[in-house]
């Protein structure tokens, strides 16, 4: 089966100067579910917006399920931004009709269930909505999708330990499983226990990839630890 996302040399420069990624050679398999690991400014929402086509490769390939990031591969990429897009005069009912008519793979009661598990009218306008409920309301838009990949750029960065649980818990029982979820984040002991495999990049480079069981075995020590260890200086 082809892998979900491929990168082969893969650079990308932000003007003449300002490298964000060097020559990254990456295959992510299906049915996964992957961190993606490394400081500010590493080149995390970088990976994240070419593989969802928002931006274009300086130099090499991207391709998601064998295929140039474009309209088609928009159909199989569900994607949690960083920051929060929904439009203030949007009630939670009308993203949802928004998702409904734009995405084939929409699950409407699915995401009903999820509001109304988290006691959220779907007739409450976004902007009377607190910034953590509507990073509530975002993610149930995405996880919502039957998609083949998840997309998701610090979905728990900015909520409460409390919040943190139930979003992790929304990621692990609404994907599609037969689909692959690529989290980025700083929050790395939140996270490790839902984690299949981790990818380190560091201004640009692959530093590691490999799975969470690997890298108990043969360092003996967490993911969280690792991460320490390696990007310590």
């Amino acid at each position: 089966m082809t892998p979900i996302l491929q990168c082969s040399g893969l650079g990308k420069m932000y003007g003449k100067h300002r490298r964000a990624l060097k020559d990254l050679n990456l295959t992510i398999g299906r049915g996964r579910i992957i961190g993606l690991l490394g400081p500010n400014g590493s080149g995390k929402t970088t990976l994240i917006k070419l593989a969802n086509g928002l931006l274009t490769p300086t130099e090499g390939e991207i391709l998601i399920g064998g295929s140039k990031p474009g309209i088609e591969t928009k159909k199989i990429v569900s994607y949690l931004p960083e920051r929060t897009y929904l439009a203030d005069w949007m009630t939670a009912r009308d993203l949802i009709h928004f998702f409904e008519d734009f995405y084939e793979d929409f699950d409407t009661k699915c995401a009903i269930d999820m509001l109304t598990s988290l006691n959220i009218d779907p007739t409450d306008k976004i902007k009377s909505m607190s910034k953590g409920t509507k990073e509530k309301v975002q993610l149930i838009m995405v996880m919502s999708r039957k998609a083949e990949l998840y997309l998701l750029d610090e979905p728990i960065g900015g909520v409460d330990p409390a919040a943190r649980d139930y979003i992790l818990k929304t990621i692990l029982t609404n994907y599609n499983e037969n689909g692959t979820v690529i989290i980025s984040t700083h929050l790395i002991a939140d996270i490790e226990k839902v984690l299949d495999e981790v990818i380190f990049i560091n201004k640009g480079d692959l530093v590691l990839h490999e799975t969470v069981d690997d890298i108990r075995d043969k360092h003996g020590k967490s993911v969280d630890a690792l991460f320490r260890e390696v990007f310590s200086c």
